[in-house]
């Protein structure tokens, strides 16, 4: 009995020295954690050096005249008239203007800006590609309005005018890939049908008729929407859309669209857009042969991904007059902004755009 006693006793005892150890413990990690001023400008000595990294890179706001100072004091940009400079940043934004717009102007060794390098020089950059924005989703929009009406027409031709059908997830395609993601698009287009007040000519067909037929509700889809709508489709519908546009198949034509609503995106958000890549890429096509496209482990250098690879997709996707304005267009753009003082040397904006030196061919090359 003694015994067992004892060894109660030693069981309690061993319980309240290891709650001791802990609380021990615990506390010297609490005075550990608390932020060492004076080493640490107030982030916590413990913290991961990631997270004072973070905290030393935060930056201050800067008045537009500090901006501009910065620019000049610190690094080495050329701001001749601070007055323009002041409105500009005004107007379009540090991030939008010099965060866009800087990198081919920055020696990469010394992060600053490259002797001699004007203010100007990074505003003749964003004007450029503002324009190329303006010419790309002109020419994007027709071929979307064109992919609209083709996939409007055949889905109605085959399954009838009621809304129903294209709420039925029976109508398009059932492999493992699509179930997943059919409902998700099934409910975007039943919110616009049944719900969505935004649009007057689908409020109309509602209220009116009790009914909104795709090629009227159609028009309210965004063109990401649009693509998955045509990759969810029936192959039998794709492929008669496909026929449409030549040397194309219903499975390049999917992936084409799939990159121009990522170009669309930056066209209609203002962002930049020359240099632009996506994850995304079209597949090889003759013109890639055609223009002697190099390879870079097994892959085309140019035109897969980049800005080139939409001019690929419009020479496919647009009719020749299209191509042959839209080409025209883009060459007067390229060799304006080439002729202006300061810009980027041919080589480094072709390179950065993803265009082969012999772009220009591309009208002619065979498809």
């Amino acid at each position: 009995m003694c015994w067992h006693i004892l060894s109660l006793e030693l069981d309690t005892a061993k319980k309240e020295l290891t709650t001791l150890v802990f609380s021990c413990i615990l506390f010297l990690m609490i005075v550990l954690q608390t932020p060492a001023r004076p080493a640490t400008g107030g982030v916590p000595a413990g913290a991961p050096l990631s997270l004072c990294e973070d905290h030393r890179m935060s930056k201050p706001f800067l008045s537009f005249r500090e901006q501009i100072e910065l620019l000049q004091k610190e690094k080495n940009l050329l701001v001749l008239d601070p007055s323009y400079a002041e409105s500009l940043l005004c107007q379009i934004g540090y991030f939008g203007l010099i965060g866009g717009y800087k990198q081919p102007f920055k020696n990469k060794t010394t992060k600053k800006y490259k002797d001699g390098t004007r203010f100007e020089d990074i505003v003749t950059l964003y004007y450029f590609d503002e324009r190329l924005r303006e010419l790309f989703l002109k020419y994007i929009l027709k071929i979307e309005r064109h992919v609209r009406s083709l996939l409007s027409y055949y889905f109605t031709q085959k399954y009838g005018v009621e809304q129903e059908q294209y709420l039925d997830h029976n109508n398009y395609q059932q492999t493992q890939r699509t179930r997943e993601s059919i409902p998700k698009l099934i409910e975007k287009l039943d919110e616009l049908a049944n719900t969505n007040s935004d649009y007057p000519y689908i409020n109309h067909q509602r209220t009116a008729y009790g009914n909104v037929p795709l090629w009227v509700l159609v028009n309210g889809l965004s063109m990401g929407t649009l693509s998955k709508f045509y990759m969810f489709t029936t192959q039998d519908i794709q492929s008669r859309i496909a026929q449409h546009f030549d040397r194309v198949d219903q499975r390049k034509l999917g992936r084409f669209l799939k990159v121009m609503t990522k170009f669309r995106n930056v066209c209609a958000h203002g962002e930049r857009l020359y240099a632009y890549k996506t994850r995304d890429t079209i597949p090889d096509t003759q013109l890639h042969k055609s223009l002697n496209i190099p390879k870079c482990n097994e892959q085309h250098a140019m035109g897969k991904c980049d800005l080139f690879s939409v001019v690929i997709v419009f020479r496919y996707l647009l009719t020749s007059e299209d191509f042959d304005a839209f080409q025209t267009d883009l060459s007067a753009i390229i060799q304006t902004y080439l002729k202006t003082p300061g810009s980027l040397g041919e080589t480094t904006l072709y390179e950065s755009m993803g265009f082969p030196a012999n772009w220009e061919a591309v009208t002619a090359a065979k498809k």
